[in-house]
C-alpha cells in the first residue's frame, strides 16, 4: 500500500502549530518501561514525542515516511531521525524497550506495523499509541470549531480520521493490554496560534486546494466573535486517549 502523505505540504506549519503532549505522559510511559536503553517513536513527524521521550531514554529512533517532516524535526542529541515506513524499520529484533506512536496509528497498515513492533521490541517490553481530535476552549469556541471540523471540511478529511473520532474503538491492538490513566493537552493560546492551529489540519489543505478558498479565513469572523478579545490568551485542551500494551 502506497505512504498517504497527508502532512509533508504543510509540514513548516505543522511543527509550528501543533500542541505539546503532557509531560506526564513521558513520565508515565517510562516508570512502566524496566530498561531505557532504546525507545522506537513510529510515524514521529516533527519529532515533539521523540525529544520528550530523549529525556528518559538513552537513545531514542524516530521514522517517519515523510522527508519534509523529517526535515522540519526538533534536533536533540539523543533522537536518531530516519525516513522510513512504520511497517518496515531497520531496527534489529529484540532491540526496543518502548514503541510509540503519537497521532499517526490511524494511518498505518495496522497488521504490519504491530507485526514489525512485535518484532523489534524486547519480551515485555511496551507499545504505547494515542491520538487526541476535538479541542476545548469554550462553548462558543467549540461551536464554531465543530461548524468548521465537521461540516465545511467534512468531505475534506482523509479517509482513517474517523478512527481519531470514535477513539481507535475499531483498530486491532493485538497486545496485552495495560490500562492508562487519563492525559489532557493543555496550551495558553492567542487567537492567531489558534487558527494557525487550524490551518494546519490537513483537511485544511485539502479543502484550499479543492476551492481555491481558505476554510479558516471563512469562519474568523465567528471565531473572532466566539474568542473575544484576539490577543487574550485562552486555555486549549485535548484529551488523550492512549492504548498501552505489553509484547
Amino acid at each position: 500500500m502506497p505512504f498517504k502523505d497527508h502532512f509533508s505540504q504543510q509540514s513548516a506549519t505543522y511543527a509550528e502549530a501543533r500542541p505539546g503532549y503532557p509531560a506526564a505522559l513521558f513520565q508515565w510511559l517510562s516508570a512502566q518501561t524496566a530498561n531505557h536503553h532504546l525507545a522506537w517513536d513510529a510515524g514521529c513527524g516533527n519529532g515533539q514525542a521523540s525529544t520528550a521521550l530523549a529525556a528518559h531514554f538513552e537513545q531514542v529512533f524516530a521514522t517517519d515516511p515523510s522527508a519534509a517532516q523529517i526535515g522540519n524535526a526538533q534536533a536533540d542529541p539523543r533522537v536518531r531521525y530516519a525516513v522510513q515506513p512504520a511497517e518496515d524499520c531497520s531496527l534489529a529484533d529484540t532491540s526496543a524497550d518502548l514503541v510509540t506512536v503519537a497521532q499517526a496509528y490511524h494511518w498505518f497498515e495496522h497488521a504490519r506495523f504491530c507485526a514489525e513492533a512485535t518484532r523489534v521490541l524486547v519480551p515485555g517490553g511496551l507499545i504505547a499509541v494515542w491520538s487526541y481530535a476535538e479541542s476545548r476552549v469554550s462553548p462558543e469556541v467549540d461551536a464554531v470549531f465543530a461548524e468548521l471540523h465537521d461540516h465545511r471540511l467534512g468531505h475534506d478529511w482523509p479517509a482513517g480520521r474517523e478512527h481519531v473520532i470514535n477513539r481507535y474503538r475499531d483498530l486491532p491492538f493485538p497486545f496485552e493490554r495495560l490500562p492508562a490513566p487519563e492525559f489532557e493537552m493543555r496550551c495558553e493560546w492567542t487567537l492567531a496560534h489558534y487558527l494557525g492551529y487550524l490551518r494546519s489540519w490537513s483537511a485544511s489543505q485539502r479543502y484550499q486546494q479543492r476551492t481555491g478558498r481558505d476554510a479558516v479565513e471563512e469562519i474568523a469572523a465567528a471565531m473572532r466573535a466566539a474568542w473575544g478579545d484576539p490577543g487574550a490568551v485562552r486555555s486549549v485542551s485535548w484529551p488523550l486517549l492512549v492504548l498501552a500494551g505489553r509484547r
